[in-house]
């Protein structure tokens, strides 16, 4: 007997789920329009349901489609018999999920949208099952071995279900136009929620801004630059639009002869800047990429805020 080898079974396991989901994207095609479509049209809500493994799996694709604003709820296959069909209206589409399609808690769900006219979009194995005879839509399994065949529990058929709700998901969330700007409203805490927050939510604004002429003598600049206490003052031109900004490095390469320069002779041009409708994650960003610590936030080229690193740290983007 061969010794048991743990990566080995997990990379067969993982080469199988592998294998069948590109079976199944390649099945995709015009029914997967037509469950996406009945989904962007559905006024009510998407009632997810199933029992079992196929249960846990319904409950994370409501979540998912609740997430990114599709209203969806997870109605238990067994508790809607004894109650919670009431929680199913008409203008609601039914998303059932069985491998077998014979799971018989699920015969009263199927039931009472039928009586009701509500689309039902099954996802399952078998077309000639009670669920693909009920179903309005089918989206089918391809006929893939689970990971565990001698004991055939549900694994790469419950990979596939997620995958296929994500599918969806993802589909009816482009086809609705949903934005990073949307999907921050679901999701307004962790680390997540700050990722989406937008740079006008954490930037210092007007008041605090440390701002100069061109033509204002360093004197002037270096003391803006100290009392606002950003490590930089932005240089503005007669105009009011942002010329560049003075660090600390361009004071360190000015030192010789420093006092008898103007803002605009020590500045650096074309200094990186960020719009106040961008995500703090873009700020974080490039602050990364050019190791600095403040950006300059402006509308139509003037300055309207500036944010720090410590901005970013504060609201938990870092």
């Amino acid at each position: 007997m061969s010794p048991f080898n743990a990566v080995a079974v997990g990379q067969r396991v993982l080469a199988a789920e592998a294998q069948a989901l590109v079976q199944l994207s390649d099945t995709l095609g015009a029914t997967f329009v037509t469950a996406v479509e009945t989904l962007f049209a559905a006024k009510g809500r998407v009632v997810c349901t199933g029992i079992g493994k196929s249960g846990h799996v319904a409950r994370k694709i409501a979540a998912t489609l609740a997430s990114t604003g599709a209203p969806a709820m997870f109605v238990h296959a067994a508790e809607a018999s004894h109650g919670d069909l009431g929680m199913i209206g008409p203008d609601d589409v039914v998303l059932a999920l069985s491998k077998s399609g014979e799971a018989r808690e699920l015969s009263d769900t199927m039931a009472y949208a039928k009586r009701f006219s509500i689309p039902i979009i099954a996802i399952t194995a078998v077309t000639d099952s009670q669920l693909g005879r009920a179903a309005d839509i089918l989206l089918l399994l391809p006929d893939a071995p689970e990971a565990t065949a001698e004991v055939n529990a549900p694994t790469t058929s419950t990979t596939l279900q997620i995958a296929l709700g994500d599918a969806l998901a993802v589909a009816l969330l482009e086809r609705r136009g949903f934005t990073a700007s949307d999907f921050r409203v679901f999701h307004p805490g962790g680390k997540l929620g700050a990722m989406l927050r937008t740079v006008a939510d954490l930037m210092h604004g007007a008041n605090e801004l440390p701002l100069t002429l061109e033509t204002a003598p360093m004197a002037q600049a270096l003391l803006e630059m100290s009392e606002k206490r950003f490590g930089a003052v932005g240089v503005v031109a007669a105009d009011g639009t942002l010329a560049g900004l003075i660090t600390d490095g361009d004071l360190r390469r000015h030192m010789d002869g420093l006092m008898g320069h103007t803002a605009g002779e020590v500045m650096t041009r074309g200094a990186k800047t960020i719009a106040p409708g961008a995500l703090a994650a873009e700020a974080l960003k490039i602050m990364n990429d050019l190791r600095i610590t403040v950006l300059f936030v402006v509308d139509q080229e003037r300055p309207v805020g500036i944010l720090h690193v410590h901005d970013l740290l504060r609201a938990g983007v870092i």
